[in-house]
Parts: C-alpha cells; sequence; structure tokens
C-alpha cells in the first residue's frame, strides 16, 4: 500500500480545512464575537501546520489503487471532522466533544442530525461555520481538492470514484480534474442563484447564505429552532425548487451546459426521480388536507418535505410527526429512496433502485421463458454484469449495517418507531426521523455508545458504505505492519 501518498492527500485536506475556516473567523469580525473568532483562528493554525507537516514531503510514487483512494476518502473525513469539531468544543458552544463531533459529522456528510436543543443559541460565526460544513461536504471534499490541487497520474480517478454517490462513476471529460472543477462551477453556480432568489424574498444575508449552503450540500442545518417553518411561503417555495434541483443527477446539468439537451432528458434516473415526487406530493396533499388548512397550504407543506425527505436535506415547514400514518409512512420509504446518483442527496439512490428493479423483472422473465437472454438496459445501453453486481452487493450491506445499527440502540430502551427512525435518518444522511427524533426533537436523547453508532452510519451513508468498511479490513492493516517491518 502507497502510505505516503495517503499521507500526502490528508495534508493537503487539513490545509483546505484550515482554509475553510478562515471564512468564520471573517464572520466573527463582522458580528463582534472576538472571543469565537480567536477560537477558530486558533485552530484554523494548528489545522494548517499539521496539514503542512504532512504533505511538506511529496511521496515517491503518485500512483495509488483504489484501495488507497478508499483509505484516504475515509481517513480524510473522519479528520475533517474532528478538527471542525474543535472550535465548538474550545468555545464551549457545544462542551462535549462526542456532541461536538456528532455535531460536526453530521454537517460534513450532510446529515442535519443535531444535539442542538436551540441552535439559536450559537454564535454567528459557529451558525455559519455549522451549515458551511453543509456545503464543504455536499459535492465533497476529495472533488474540491481534484479541482483545485490536481494530483500527478491518471490514478487520482480512484479518488473521485471512492467518494462520489451513485452505483457507476465517470468522467465528464476526459481529465478528471476537469470533472471536478465543471460539477463545481455547477454547484457554485445554483448556489449563488439561490441566495439571489432569497435575498430578493427579504430574507436577511446571514439567513439567506445559510440556508442555501444547506439546501446545495442537501445538508438541512437551520439557524433557526424551527427550521423553515417561521419563514414566508415565497422562501419556503424557493427552498423546495433548490431542493429538487440539487438532487438531479449533476450529469444532467453538464449536458445541458453543452447544448446536447436529449441526452440531459433521455436520463432515466431523473425520469424516476420526478414521478417518486410527483407521486408522493399528491399522496401526502391526499391524506393530509383537511377543511381546517386551505389546499394551497397542504400541497405547498406536502411539497416542501417529499422534497426534503428524498433529497435528505432534512429542512421541515411543519412537524410532520402529526400528519397521519399513510403520510408519515411515505416520507419513510422516502428516506431510503433517496435522490440521484451524482447528485449532492444521499439515500440508496434512485439509479440502484432502477436497476433492481429491472433485475427482478429479469428474474420473473427468466422463469417464464428459461432460455431467453436478456440484458437490462438504463439510458438505452445495457448495464454490465459488475454493476448489477455491486448494486446488489451495496443493497445487502446496506440492509445488514442498517439491521445492526437498529439492534445496537434498542439496548438503550428507546421506542421502536424513534430507534428505527434515527437510523434511518443518519444512514441515509437525511437528519430528522419520527417520535423522539422528529423535525421538533432533536438526538441529544441518545446516550453517548449510541451517538458512536450513529456517527458510524452517517459517515458509512456518505462514503457509500465500502470506503469507510474497508478500514476495518484486517488485510489493510497487515500491508501497513509489513511494509514498515520492511523500512
Amino acid at each position: 500500500m502507497n502510505t505516503s501518498i495517503i499521507r500526502y492527500i490528508l495534508g493537503h485536506i487539513l490545509k483546505m480545512e484550515a482554509a475553510f475556516m478562515l471564512l468564520p473567523c471573517i464572520v466573527s469580525i463582522l458580528y463582534k464575537e472576538p472571543r469565537e473568532g480567536l477560537t477558530f483562528l486558533a485552530v484554523l493554525i494548528i489545522c494548517g501546520l499539521v496539514g503542512i507537516l504532512a504533505s511538506i514531503k511529496k511521496p515517491a510514487s503518485a500512483t495509488f489503487y483504489l484501495k488507497e483512494g478508499c483509505i484516504a476518502t475515509a481517513l480524510s473525513w473522519i479528520l475533517l471532522s474532528i478538527f471542525g469539531a474543535l472550535p465548538f468544543v474550545l468555545t464551549g458552544e457545544i462542551p462535549s466533544f462526542t456532541d461536538a463531533l456528532f455535531e460536526t459529522v453530521s454537517g460534513f456528510t450532510t446529515t442535519g442530525a443535531t444535539i442542538l436543543e436551540s441552535p439559536e443559541s450559537l454564535s454567528y460565526c459557529s451558525l455559519f461555520w455549522r451549515s458551511f460544513t453543509h456545503w464543504i461536504g455536499g459535492m465533497g471534499v476529495l472533488v474540491f481538492l481534484l479541482a483545485v490541487v490536481p494530483l500527478s497520474g491518471a490514478s487520482n480517478f480512484n479518488l473521485m470514484k471512492a467518494e462520489s454517490p451513485g452505483p457507476s462513476v465517470g468522467k465528464l471529460v476526459p481529465k478528471v480534474q476537469y470533472t471536478a472543477r465543471f460539477l463545481y462551477i455547477i454547484y457554485v453556480f445554483l448556489t449563488i442563484i439561490e441566495f439571489i432568489f432569497l435575498v430578493a424574498g427579504n430574507m436577511s444575508v446571514f439567513d439567506a447564505l445559510t440556508t442555501s449552503f444547506g439546501t446545495a450540500g442537501t445538508g438541512g442545518f437551520g439557524v433557526k429552532n424551527d427550521s423553515i417553518m417561521s419563514y414566508s411561503p415565497y422562501i419556503q417555495w424557493v427552498v423546495t425548487v433548490f431542493m429538487i434541483l440539487f438532487g438531479i443527477n449533476f450529469n444532467a446539468y453538464y449536458f445541458i451546459l453543452i447544448k446536447q439537451f436529449k441526452k440531459a432528458f433521455k436520463i432515466e434516473e431523473v425520469k424516476y426521480y420526478l414521478i417518486i415526487i410527483g407521486v408522493s406530493i399528491l399522496m401526502i396533499t391526499a391524506s393530509t388536507f383537511t377543511t381546517i388548512s386551505s389546499l394551497s397550504s397542504t400541497f405547498r407543506h406536502a411539497s416542501f418535505q417529499v422534497a426534503s425527505i428524498i433529497t435528505t436535506t432534512g429542512f421541515s415547514t411543519v412537524d410532520f410527526n402529526m400528519w397521519p400514518q399513510t403520510a408519515k409512512c411515505v416520507l419513510v420509504l422516502l428516506m431510503f429512496i433517496g435522490a440521484c446518483a451524482g447528485s449532492t442527496g444521499g439515500g440508496i439512490k434512485v439509479s440502484r433502485l432502477v436497476v433492481l428493479a429491472k433485475t427482478v423483472v429479469k428474474e420473473l422473465n427468466s422463469f417464464i421463458h428459461p432460455k431467453s437472454i436478456k440484458k437490462i438496459n438504463v439510458n438505452g445501453k445495457p448495464v454490465e454484469h459488475e454493476v448489477v453486481r455491486a448494486v446488489n452487493v451495496y443493497f445487502i450491506t446496506f440492509m445488514i449495517i442498517f439491521s445492526f445499527s437498529v439492534l445496537l440502540l434498542s439496548f438503550e430502551g428507546k421506542d421502536a418507531v424513534t430507534s428505527f427512525t434515527a437510523v434511518a435518518a443518519t444512514i441515509n444522511n437525511i437528519g430528522p426521523g419520527l417520535e423522539l427524533v422528529g423535525p421538533m426533537g432533536n438526538f441529544s436523547c441518545f446516550n453517548m455508545f449510541s451517538k458512536y453508532v450513529l456517527i458510524f452510519d452517517m459517515l458509512a451513508g456518505r462514503l457509500e458504505l465500502f470506503p469507510l468498511l474497508i478500514m476495518f479490513h484486517p488485510a489493510i492493516w497487515k500491508d501497513v505492519v509489513r511494509k514498515k517491518i520492511k523500512r
């Protein structure tokens, strides 16, 4: 294993995080919060120094394979979260390191699950950093690294493959660096457009900025206790539209940019994604509509919550804990479906479910016509057996981790709905669940052990399971030990 390239990448990641921490320092100056600003500055310096020491010596070989990419990815997210949690602990705003780590992992993984009973009690710079972690983690920290710090060699594609969500990852353009830049250009452009629309709706600049970060990264950290509930219907509709837009496969936007509109509208996953959203909105509107509230407000709230849950954003405009069972059942199903591959959303992904559904149909046809040989087609192209196998393995692994996590949480004695939806909300990177972890609740009710289980679930869900699981494979550590002995 090329441990030197992993160390080199981690160094760049920490220097990048140090640069990002300049922004909350600026916010502290604007809002006159010197103590919090100095804390961020101190962590910035430590983070930067560690990063410089780790990356000052270039590796002898810049070549690395998928296993190095997975290890570098997992360690990058763990280190980002540890250093990102330090300002919360040192300022005393979240004194417990476990709680601070939970909050920071939730931010970087764009989960939006919180242990805070009142986010408004945080300083402006901490609120900014908390929301900005969504934006950093949304498109991926290593994708950003590839966009601004190109690594030599063609093997850097393994970094993007290890971090980017979805059953398959491809290059939009021949060079990985240019692909990463295209993705971030689209990402930044959509964020700026949403920010402009929110400010146009009389939202304060700070709220508009943090809300845009949360929407773009499909994270869901709010700066108010009631999330988006107290904002105007116009604001709620803007956030709804942009949550849906950020849940679409970014390949579609790339094809639109290069004026290949037929390719953009032929992406099968996007069609099913929009159909699922439409059907879910109609079902929830029908089940929640009463004579007490108008049809327009019911439709608005249903649209917002469907968009929020399927894109795994986690914002809320109502306490859907109080909705009828049918509406809550639809939302729970949407938690698992998730957004499109190649978007900033979480969940299993629509593309995987499309492949799984077509696999079932293929197997049924094989019973009826045993001698027929048919391949699964997506977007008019045959899906390779390796992709189908990977989707099946992912789904099985997902269900094993999910089931085991629910079992571990059950030891704490919480009700089944709370434990089930807490795991569903974290492993799918959504945020709110039902009952004690509903939109008006939080995750502070869990003990330390359960919080670390949920931290693992958040990281596993964001990294598509395997980059994190490979860290626990004995062969990886035997390889590292063997290399040290040779030295």
